[in-house]
């Protein structure tokens, strides 16, 4: 049994400071997902805050403008960090607010720390600049950098005691991030070609012409980029089809929040869809109103009971 925070100790001001840098980092740096945790109760936003802002670290060693060599100096001493957490080696009044939080949180929760050495494995692909020939060889990257996130999130959030298919939870977590991080690869492929990466699977575009890459406003002459797009749209679709199983496995709570966050995302898919072109032009989002419509959708578990009856038929 987990135990619950009313058993914890109360929480000292240096962790609270602590927790209250992290929570600052999410919200400057990361809307959509501050969007969606701003639904759980505090002790499990922190510990989520906490997540993002060590990920957030590793991101930003990966897509700086530092040489290779010290990008993986970095990576490794962001590790070693993480080892020290692992090791109950971080004090309260420790001078990274980050490791402070994060250890906090990791005594609160049954967080698997592992997934954090899997994210850093996943940056370590960008920073030896990896190209990925075919979806599993892609899908390898997305579980490492996308798919542990939300392994990590399961273990803040927990499941319902009892709840059948519980054993499955991590798998679909792991799923649910796939589909999220090949939301962002759609949405962010000019951004990225601009920084010389590519992350569809080279025979994905070589199937639909566009493997000279998407440096202009327009596809590439003779390409079929909007076919593109719908073949990587419906493998999104079918990703989270399959992660939204997660959804009626969590707390009401736990749930909106997966479901707004999810939900967000979904929203992206579909625009992009309606127009593939748009990514090319500039980077797609949602406006503020429609973000929160997803979250009254998710607080309101109207996603979770349409994904728990959707998934009850399937069984059946």
């Amino acid at each position: 049994m987990n135990a619950t925070v009313e058993e914890q100790p109360r929480t000292s001001a240096p962790v609270r400071a602590a927790y209250g840098y992290c929570e600052a980092v999410t919200g400057q740096q990361a809307r959509n997902f501050a969007y969606g945790i701003r639904l759980l109760p505090a002790e499990k936003r922190q510990a989520m805050s906490a997540l993002y802002a060590f990920s957030r670290r590793v991101d930003d060693i990966g897509d700086g403008t530092l040489p290779p060599e010290e990008k993986r100096e970095r990576l490794e001493a962001t590790r070693a960090v993480l080892d020290r957490i692992r090791g109950g080696e971080v004090a309260e009044d420790d001078t990274d607010p980050v490791a402070v939080a994060l250890a906090d949180a990791a005594r609160r929760f049954p967080i698997p720390l592992g997934g954090l050495d899997e994210l850093i494995d996943g940056v370590l692909m960008d920073v030896r600049g990896a190209t990925y020939e075919t979806w599993d060889d892609l899908k390898v990257y997305c579980r490492c950098v996308a798919g542990a996130i939300g392994r990590l999130s399961l273990g803040v959030f927990g499941t319902q005691p009892g709840a059948a298919g519980a054993d499955r939870a991590p798998e679909y977590a792991d799923t649910l991030g796939l589909a999220l991080q090949l939301t962002n690869i759609l949405r962010d492929v000019r951004e990225d070609a601009a920084g010389g990466r590519t992350y569809l699977p080279a025979d994905d575009l070589a199937k639909f012409g566009c493997q000279d890459g998407f440096g202009a406003a327009t596809p590439p002459a003779g390409a079929d980029f909007a076919g593109l797009v719908h073949f990587e749209v419906r493998r999104a679709r079918a990703l989270f089809a399959e992660g939204y199983r997660l959804l009626p496995l969590l707390d009401r709570r736990s749930g909106a929040c997966v479901a707004a966050m999810a939900g967000i995302y979904r929203r992206l898919l579909d625009r992009i869809e309606r127009d593939p072109g748009a990514v090319l032009r500039g980077r797609v989002s949602l406006p503020g109103r429609e973000k929160a419509y997803v979250a009254v959708r998710g607080l309101s578990g109207l996603d979770a009971r349409h994904i728990a009856r959707r998934t009850l038929r399937s069984t059946a």
